[in-house]
């Protein structure tokens, strides 16, 4: 298995920055959500279904959009981010 090229801590910290603003502006989706959470911590996706305990199967299904997850696969991987599952509306909602 090739080894993983280790990522500065200023581009890990940028990449964050970047997901939470994505995320508060109501512009983070799945599939491609788990796909920028797992970049962001420059995780393999074997490393990434390691560490939330999915296999390696469901880290590619939910990041193709393929994947039915529940409620509490979504909140294993969210929870470290600091994110909580929820619907949301983009910019101002409707009627206020």
């Amino acid at each position: 298995m090739p080894r993983q090229k280790t990522v500065p801590k200023d581009i890990i910290r940028e990449r964050r920055t970047k997901l939470h603003i994505r995320a508060c502006e109501g512009e983070l989706f799945l599939p491609d959500a788990v796909k920028e959470m797992r970049n962001a911590i420059a995780m393999t996706q074997v490393d990434f279904a390691y560490h939330f305990g999915l296999t390696r199967k469901q880290v590619i299904e939910l990041e193709n959009g393929r994947a039915n997850p529940t409620l509490e696969t979504l909140v294993k991987v969210c929870r470290p981010f600091g994110f909580k599952v929820g619907f949301v509306f983009p910019g101002k909602p409707p009627g206020w």
